[in-house]
């Protein structure tokens, strides 16, 4: 089904230096494009800008490293149709086309054996909480909720815990798949995932309820990590072996999932640093918001973009 004539396509530039004008020149013809010029405000406010302006009643929001598979907005189309729901979200994978950094980190990210497989891949209904990747949102949602918060990364799970509090059900859509780039280095990654953990003390301040343990897994696997290097020097490999273990079933599983050992040893290594970025940022941030008090705006300026 051609849905290319039924759908409006807003595009946000948000500050960028390398505008995408003359592509969307090439696609004038053939889509619905409304194209937007805007400083940096950050991701959340220019989602909400191009939401403002955009002419329809629901709203799919993708980021810019995003892939759609063709069939993307009918399956979405029709999972709302059969159970319509005002907020909903789908997982991402990685493309044939990517690197094999790439698909490590999707990997990492996505695996049942990492927590990455607790969000994006579990089929829950009502708790499930969106990534602004790959999501949907009726503009009933938006204007009650006034969409997105300036905070980055973590404007999402904020929004999506807002509309449970107004009533609001969310919901995956399986289906619904989208390839996601992700970072394309190891430092980048590494930036992003420590922001990841700074974020979410914050949002435990600002949501006490949603507050989990599992939050809590990437920093207690480093102290276990720590642990079982220390005992191996005292004779006890008990906890080092089973740590291998563990790696290598992420080994295994990566390498069978895209065929190549060197994905299969990368996906070791993005794994390591995604525990440890996170696990870094949310001590240091736990440290400074729940047991220091302090302001997160105060504390993590860079987290926090001005409208």
């Amino acid at each position: 089904m051609d849905y290319s004539q039924e759908y409006e396509i807003v595009i946000v530039e948000d500050g960028s230096s390398q505008t995408s004008e003359s592509v969307i020149e090439t696609f004038k013809d053939k889509l619905l494009i409304s194209y937007y010029i805007k400083p940096n405000t950050g991701p959340g406010d220019s989602r909400n800008y191009g939401m403002r302006k955009a002419k329809g009643n629901y709203f799919i929001i993708l980021d810019s490293d995003v892939i759609l598979p063709k069939d993307y907005l009918y399956k979405a189309s029709n999972s709302l149709e059969n159970h319509f729901v005002h907020c909903y979200g789908g997982p991402d994978d990685a493309h044939n086309s990517f690197s094999n950094l790439q698909k490590a980190i999707s990997y990492s990210m996505t695996s049942y054996l990492t927590t990455g497989g607790i969000r994006g891949r579990k089929n829950t209904i009502g708790k499930f909480q969106p990534r602004s990747f790959n999501m949907g949102l009726s503009k009933e949602a938006f204007l009650a909720s006034n969409g997105f918060g300036n905070i980055h990364p973590g404007e999402d799970p904020d929004l999506t815990i807002r509309l449970w509090k107004l009533g609001y059900e969310t919901t995956l859509i399986s289906e619904a798949k989208v390839f996601h780039k992700r970072r394309i280095s190891w430092e980048k990654f590494y930036i992003q995932v420590n922001k990841f953990g700074l974020v979410r003390p914050i949002l435990n301040k600002w949501h006490p309820e949603t507050a989990k343990l599992t939050y809590w897994f990437p920093s207690i696997f480093m102290g276990y990590m720590l642990f079982a290097i220390i005992t191996m020097f005292l004779g006890w490999w008990y906890f080092i072996i089973a740590l291998g273990v563990y790696f290598g079933f992420i080994f295994v599983g990566a390498t069978i999932e895209y065929k190549k050992i060197s994905i299969g040893i990368q996906s070791v290594l993005a794994v390591l640093i995604q525990f440890y970025g996170y696990g870094k940022g949310f001590l240091k941030s736990y440290y400074y918001i729940h047991l220091l008090k302090k302001t997160p705006e105060k504390q993590f300026k860079k987290l926090f973009f001005l409208k």
